[in-house]
């Protein structure tokens, strides 16, 4: 009988884990601009990785080749394996064909660090942004991610959008598809 194993870790584990990495990077930074770069890189590496894990645990997974269904994959499958459920919602910019939106009500990485008033409009987020963008550089999506706050008028607290662009070789790539 083959017992399926929780792959799961921790929420405090990773708040302790994600605070220090806040920590340790804003000892070496200047201004919030920096911190969100070394947040995206350090989420990038882990996305390259987290692609290769999930492509290796789920045979069925197939390899996306267009834009759409790789932005599914990263949204719903990926999401769901990091955060424990899926993104609120996924959509295409209205305004340029290579633009696209995730939105995350309150991610986890900003529940757990209180922002230091000096890195005033820091958006602890930019770690997920680069978890995405590591997703769909491993699977050959090039894509410039970035994690912008959003203040909501509801009860719900700042939502996050992750806005996506893709390089204009994926969106050349895409047109012959």
């Amino acid at each position: 009988m083959k017992q399926r194993l929780d792959h799961s870790v921790s929420l405090s584990a990773f708040a302790h884990l994600f605070s220090e990495i806040v920590q340790y990077q804003s000892t070496r930074i200047q201004t919030a601009a920096d911190l969100e770069c070394r947040l995206e890189e350090c989420g990038h590496s882990v996305g390259l990785r987290i692609l290769e894990l999930l492509s290796h645990r789920e045979r069925r997974v197939k390899h996306e080749i267009q834009i759409v269904g790789a932005l599914q994959f990263v949204s719903s499958h990926c999401w769901k394996a990091l955060f424990g459920k899926v993104a609120d919602s996924l959509e295409r910019s209205t305004e340029n064909e290579n633009e696209y939106m995730i939105h995350e009500t309150f991610p986890v990485t900003n529940q757990y660090v209180s922002v230091p008033p000096d890195l005033g409009h820091l958006n602890c987020a930019a770690y997920i942004a680069g978890v995405a963008s590591g997703i769909l550089d491993g699977a050959n999506f090039s894509a410039r991610v970035t994690a912008h706050t959003i203040s909501s008028a509801e009860d719900s607290g700042d939502k996050t959008v992750f806005l996506i662009k893709f390089s204009p070789e994926v969106i050349h790539r895409e047109t012959y598809v």
